[in-house]
């Protein structure tokens, strides 16, 4: 694993933050100046928040702990999707559904009902009886739902913890989370409420480049812990091993990823 310094999040514009007379007065220990009208995010700080959540999302990882990817907007989709798959984790990256959390119950029924259309579709028999009609209404509803929740099909119960880019975009997931004590890890630009947040991690949200390096720093840790846990594991398999009672003759011994341009950054209002 790579280490993450300033000069490399000065590369991906992770230093620039919104318009000052957008931010967030929650966000003044994260801003190291003004310049041209632009908030300045202090790096240094940045980078130790970041050590901070990789270290939490590592030791809940070694302990079992699942994570909810939570990106919707445009640049962080694939990123969050591909780094979450990669690390092993939930995620969300087309809309935060109200009540994913808090009503969890029907979100389960409804992944419920997407797998029995998945089901169906593959069958020669299910839908034998159906009209055209009937058989495309059902189909644009399986798409629909697989849109919604391929990122938690098998999420069979509450995230351990939550890792959110852009808080104010995601600020249903965030109440949620608040709402059941769920941890939140977040990527927050200088217009959003750091104190509402358990490891807040300031930078620009809507560079791709940041994004990806910052998601990319948290799912390898995820996936450290997730190692550590089988060492962990390995280790008491051969403890037993030695301490178990030599074998007695004849018994026998059953083997076991400046805001990126944007065009590429957001436009200045």
């Amino acid at each position: 694993m790579n280490t993450i310094t300033i000069e490399t999040l000065l590369g991906t514009g992770a230093h620039f933050g919104h318009l000052a007379s957008k931010w967030n007065p929650a966000m003044k220990d994260y801003i190291f100046m003004e310049k041209n009208g632009i908030h300045i995010i202090d790096l240094k700080k940045t980078i130790q928040a970041m050590e901070e959540a990789a270290e939490f999302v590592s030791d809940l990882s070694r302990q079992g702990g699942e994570i909810l990817f939570v990106g919707t907007k445009k640049q962080a989709r694939s990123v969050i999707e591909d780094e979450a798959i990669r690390s092993k984790n939930h995620y969300i990256t087309e809309r935060w559904l109200g009540g994913t959390l808090t009503n969890f119950v029907t979100i389960k029924r409804s992944i419920r009902r997407m797998m029995q259309l998945q089901r169906d579709s593959e069958s020669d028999d299910a839908w034998a009886n159906l009209t055209k009609k009937e058989i495309l209404g059902l189909m644009r509803e399986k798409e629909k739902l697989e849109s919604l929740h391929r990122g938690i099909k098998d999420m069979k119960k509450l995230p351990d913890a939550l890792f959110i880019v852009d808080t104010v975009h995601e600020k249903i997931a965030v109440a949620e989370a608040r709402k059941l004590d769920i941890p939140i890890i977040a990527l927050l630009d200088t217009n959003a409420d750091p104190s509402v947040i358990d490891y807040p991690i300031p930078a620009n949200d809507d560079s791709i480049r940041t994004i990806q390096l910052i998601t990319r720093r948290l799912a390898d840790a995820a996936l450290e812990g997730k190692s550590g846990k089988k060492e962990k594991v390995e280790e008491k398999t051969e403890e037993k091993i030695e301490t178990a009672p030599k074998e007695k003759p004849q018994e026998t011994v059953k083997a076991t990823e400046e805001k990126e341009t944007v065009a590429d950054v957001e436009e200045v209002e």
